[in-house]
C-alpha cells in the first residue's frame, strides 16, 4: 500500500500591504521636492536644463542662468523675439537654440564662466562679421561680459540677417 503525502500550502511570510493614501501622499510630495531641485550648473555656471521645444524650456534655461548672465540671458531673448517674431525655441544640448520652423536654427546662446556666447550658425554671412571667430567655417561669434553694453541695433541687424539664411540642422 502507497502512502499519499499531505501537501500543505503554506501561507507567505509577508502579507500583502495596502498602500494607503498617506504613504501614496509621502511619495507625491517626495516627487514634487524632487522636481522643483534646483538646476545643476554644468562647467562654467552653464545651466542643465532637460531637451525640449517651445518657449517653456528656454525660459526654464533663462531662469537658471547664475547671477548677472541671467539678465543678459533675458535681454538676448526679448532681442530676439523683437527681432523675429515667429522665432521657433528649443533647448538641445544644453543650449538655447533660436530658429525658424521648418528651416533650421540661426543661433545658440551658452554661458561660460566670464561672459555669455551668441553663436551665429552662419555667421561668416553677416555684414558686419560678429568679432569672434570659429574653427568652424561659417560659425562667427559674439562674447558678452559682465557690465558690457549691448548694441541693440547691431545685435539686431545680425539676428535679423542670420534669420533670413539657411538654417543649420540639428
Amino acid at each position: 500500500m502507497i502512502k499519499k503525502k499531505a501537501v500543505v500550502k503554506k501561507k507567505s511570510a509577508k502579507p500583502a500591504i495596502k498602500k494607503t493614501s498617506k504613504s501614496n501622499k509621502t511619495a507625491a510630495k517626495k516627487s514634487s521636492k524632487l522636481s522643483k531641485k534646483e538646476p545643476i550648473l554644468l562647467s562654467g555656471g552653464n545651466p542643465q536644463i532637460a531637451k525640449g521645444y517651445g518657449d517653456g524650456p528656454v525660459q526654464e534655461y533663462i531662469s537658471a542662468m547664475p547671477g548677472w548672465k541671467k539678465d543678459i540671458g533675458r535681454k538676448l531673448d526679448e532681442i530676439i523675439v523683437r527681432t523675429v517674431p515667429y522665432v521657433y525655441k528649443a533647448v538641445k544640448w544644453n543650449s538655447p537654440l533660436y530658429g525658424i520652423e521648418g528651416d533650421g536654427w540661426f543661433l545658440g546662446i551658452h554661458v561660460f564662466n566670464k561672459y555669455v556666447k551668441v553663436a551665429f550658425f552662419r555667421g561668416s554671412h553677416l555684414k558686419p562679421l560678429p568679432p569672434g571667430e570659429s574653427k568652424q567655417k561659417e560659425v562667427r561669434y559674439l562674447d558678452i561680459k559682465e557690465n558690457e553694453k549691448i548694441d541693440e541695433a547691431q545685435l539686431s541687424s545680425w539676428i535679423k540677417q542670420a534669420s533670413e539664411l539657411p538654417g543649420e540642422k540639428m
